[in-house]
């Protein structure tokens, strides 16, 4: 993920922060990374046999205890912010539906190994276009967005 490119941190957008697409791009993957380390399923009140002792020492007794790394729950601020950026994509207009896919697509950052999910050239094969048309189109996408959010902000000023 990127260094956050503001000087006094990266939390809400302020009236007289400067918009730019480093900090769009930085504030859409920190909201990837959030989404991604938010635990995928809650707790259920069904019974799991796997839970009784019994179980898990026979579990353990064979090595079966290969924990999974997961990044820890991120914080209610994070998720404010991972809603915030996330109702972003939604100014890309809709007939630019590709460009919504791309950046959605860009956004999503591991939080273990902060790589991201969709390489350039993945993306790529998967539109089938060329990896620098795929990069040309996600800079189209994030000029958009910055175009836009720079509206929205002298809206909310003029109020």
């Amino acid at each position: 993920m990127n260094i956050c490119p503001q000087e006094q941190g990266c939390g809400g957008l302020s009236k007289h922060e400067a918009l730019d697409a480093g900090f769009v791009i930085y504030r859409l993957e920190e909201a990837g990374a959030t989404l991604l380390a938010l635990p995928g399923t809650g707790y259920s009140t069904r019974m799991r046999v796997s839970q009784l002792d019994v179980v898990q020492a026979a579990a353990e007794a064979y090595g079966a205890t290969a924990a999974r790394v997961r990044p820890p729950v991120p914080s209610a601020s994070r998720i404010t912010r991972r809603d915030e950026a996330l109702g972003w994509i939604p100014l890309i207009p809709r007939d630019r539906y590709v460009l919504r896919r791309i950046v959605g697509a860009r956004c999503l950052v591991s939080p273990v190994t902060e790589r991201h999910l969709y390489s350039w050239r993945r993306l790529g094969a998967l539109l089938g276009a060329d990896h620098k048309a795929v990069q040309r189109w996600h800079a189209q996408g994030i000029d958009m967005l910055v175009a836009a959010i720079g509206v929205l902000q002298r809206q909310e000023r003029s109020r």
